[in-house]
């Protein structure tokens, strides 16, 4: 129907154009940013289920900072105790020379002197090794409790109920003790007290320190030994979280990231649209002269 007031054709054409200059929009916007998923309206429930997952990678990568701040912890208070064992197994020969009945008073006196020295050495690393200017060792009688000297809780995930808590309490008590027991000036709770000066000045004396020494290098062993257990399942609980990671972050990728290719296609197919779509409105509008033909 020919018609000066409705343009049937035109006005399907400035539809069709509308709808072409959308998907083109779309398809630069997509382009220019690298996301497929620019505002919830080009993907509501993706853009949930995205928003879900990168918050899961962001604390997962938190807790991956965590685990290893808490290695380098333990590895500190282990690299000290591996000084506390060479100091103890040097006060051990000492005790052991000394107990030899080829040493003389004056060996021993002098011998003594070096294992006092030895015993304000140990004082001075359960007291002053720290991590971030926190003491790690001293025991929880001290004026500043060490950090190993109460149950520690380390958070290893994302979410509030991954945690992995370690007790080293008993272990570093009976260090404490034992270390005490072997060097009477040893003290790690805080105060200074003077060597005895009598542990291996006789040959009784140092044959009866022999084996407290051998107990006290039992004893921080052991110590030892459960800080690196920890730290060793504190790295597997790393390399986990990373997996765990590198795979939700390629499925958060799969939902927000623009597939170039399928979109560079997208576009050019909308750019050729909006050109016949433009070429035909031209024509449509020309369809008012016919009217005008016919009143001649």
């Amino acid at each position: 129907m020919l018609s000066l007031h409705t343009n049937a054709a035109a006005l399907s054409a400035q539809n069709s154009i509308s709808r072409t200059q959308s998907s083109l929009s779309t398809s630069m916007t997509r382009l220019s940013t690298g996301f497929r998923i620019n505002s919830a309206m080009d993907d509501a429930a993706g853009l949930q289920i995205a928003t879900r997952l990168k918050t899961q990678t962001s604390g997962m990568n938190v807790a991956m900072r965590n685990t290893q701040n808490s290695i380098s912890l333990m590895q500190t208070s282990e690299g000290a105790l591996d000084e506390t064992t060479n100091i103890l197994n040097r006060m051990k020969d000492l005790a052991t020379q000394a107990a030899d009945g080829s040493s003389t008073t004056a060996d021993q006196t002098a011998m003594q002197k070096e294992y006092d020295s030895l015993t304000d050495e140990l004082t001075n690393i359960f007291n002053n090794t720290k991590f971030g200017g926190t003491t790690l060792m001293q025991n929880a009688t001290g004026a500043s409790p060490g950090k190993l000297s109460a149950a520690i809780t380390f958070q290893i995930g994302a979410s509030s109920g991954e945690k992995l808590t370690a007790d080293f309490t008993a272990e570093l008590g009976a260090a404490s003790a034992k270390i005490a027991l072997a060097s009477v000036g040893f003290k790690d709770d805080g105060t200074s007290v003077p060597a005895a000066g009598v542990e291996i000045s006789t040959a009784a004396a140092a044959n009866g320190a022999i084996d407290k020494l051998a107990t006290a290098i039992d004893a921080v062993g052991a110590l030892r030994s459960k800080l690196g257990a920890i730290s060793n399942r504190l790295d597997h609980v790393y390399n986990n979280l990373s997996n765990i990671s590198t795979n939700t972050k390629n499925a958060t990728g799969r939902i927000m990231d623009v597939d170039f290719a399928s979109e560079s296609a997208q576009m050019t197919s909308s750019q050729m649209l909006l050109q016949a779509g433009t070429a035909m409105l031209k024509q449509s509008n020309s369809q008012s002269s016919l009217v005008m033909s016919l009143l001649q």
